[in-house]
């Protein structure tokens, strides 16, 4: 093998920015939340829809930051995403790169769906020619992609990642393969969501994966337990600052943690419904540890997807005992955040970070009778516990599987 070859063989990626905004605030309200089990959820009045229990992320205060004219050219994905990529950025401190070195890769489902909601009340109240010339590009699916390296000046590669639920990971998946093929230096990577819009919401409960009473909402996301009854659909955002190994210690970064692995699958099944019998997340799960280099039994803590649903919960169950990671500690950061669908993958894996950094595992709240089969170790309160690899997993509608193995730095 030639020399060049073998050095972009050995590029290695690590964490050393993590910005989150959730129903929890930061990425610092949301860990704190997580250590309280305090969930963010609370009723809402969604025209047209009536009350349901949601998830609101803070005020991503796009003006102050991007300016007025900036902020009215993003939908509120947009805003989320730059803002949490901002946050993300100062976190690592200065990069020194040069803007085409550092690319972005950004998860989302449901695009800019304010905005189209918006455009098309106007085209059905006001006529067509009240549609808003915005409306096209602040909707698509890349509204979120697109937002964050405008906002911030970044010339790298970029993408936008749409694989529904599994779109975050799937994100920081692909900007680690960007990085260790030598295309870029640091990637801003995750997702956004915004998904709060009347046809989206009713979408939801029409589909029957909504859950939860407007009069109880802390108890409302329920994973892994058998009462669990739907997801508390969330806003929010996750972007890490992934980077080159050797270029963060030569500049004296914090690593909160290294990318080992990355691997996906599709179950090629039902349009919605999971295979319960765990497979296709199973294979995703091993191409990860494949990957990573890492065997199932080094693992000592998931990051569950778990979103709180009947049949989705199990199916991952299966799955994590099907991979070889039933012994592991599992917990689902759901319970306090909500479900925030494409942002999950990526407001997850910051949390994983966390986790590996300070030695603590988080629980999953609201969890007071587990499922009896396939049997997990099952976290209900926060584990003081130096592991040193960890997965994060992601699944989404279309059969979307997607999984990070993370280790400690």
């Amino acid at each position: 093998m030639c020399g060049e070859c073998e050095t972009k063989a050995v590029r290695r990626v690590v964490v050393t920015g993590i910005g989150m905004l959730t129903a929890g605030g930061s990425a610092e309200g949301t860990w704190q939340a997580l250590l309280d089990r305090r969930s963010g959820a609370s009723p809402a009045a969604i025209d047209g829809v009536g009350e349901v229990v949601v998830c609101r992320a803070g005020d991503p205060e796009a003006e102050l930051r991007f300016g007025r004219r900036e902020a009215r050219r993003m939908d509120r994905a947009g805003q989320l995403a730059a803002a949490a990529a901002g946050d993300a950025l100062e976190d690592a401190g200065p990069l020194e790169l040069p803007p085409e070195r550092v690319g972005a890769a950004i998860g989302c489902a449901h695009g800019g769906a304010e905005t189209l909601e918006a455009a098309y009340r106007a085209l059905v109240e006001r006529g067509a020619d009240r549609v808003s010339p915005l409306s096209v590009p602040l909707a698509l699916p890349n509204t979120a992609a697109a937002a964050a390296p405008r906002a911030l000046g970044l010339r790298g590669p970029s993408a936008a990642l749409a694989t529904a639920c599994a779109a975050g990971t799937d994100a920081i998946g692909l900007a680690f393969g960007v990085i260790r093929s030598g295309k870029a230096d640091a990637m801003v990577a995750g997702g956004a969501e915004a998904p709060l819009a009347t046809v989206v919401v009713a979408g939801y409960l029409r589909a029957g994966a909504l859950g939860g009473q407007p009069s109880a909402p802390e108890v409302a996301s329920r994973p892994f337990d058998r009462a669990r009854d739907g997801f508390v659909i969330a806003e929010g955002a996750g972007v890490l600052v992934l980077e080159e190994r050797e270029r963060a210690l030569a500049r004296g970064a914090t690593v909160y943690a290294e990318v080992l692995g990355y691997g996906a699958s599709c179950d090629a099944g039902h349009l919605t419904d999971p295979d319960m019998s765990g497979r296709g997340p199973a294979l995703a799960i091993a191409a990860a540890l494949a990957d990573a280099e890492v065997a199932a039994g080094q693992v000592g803590y998931v990051n569950a997807h778990a979103t709180s649903t009947p049949a989705g919960d199990l199916a991952e169950a299966w799955a994590l005992a099907t991979a070889g990671l039933g012994a592991a500690a599992v917990s689902s950061t759901k319970s306090v955040h909500g479900h925030t669908l494409g942002a999950a993958g990526g407001i997850e894996a910051g949390l994983t970070c966390l986790a590996l950094m300070r030695g603590v595992l988080p629980p999953t709240a609201n969890l007071d009778d587990p499922e009896p089969e396939p049997a997990l170790d099952h976290l209900r309160e926060p584990r003081e516990i130096a592991t040193e690899y960890a997965v994060s997993t992601s699944f989404g509608f279309g059969g979307h599987n997607a999984c990070l193995v993370l280790s400690r730095a």
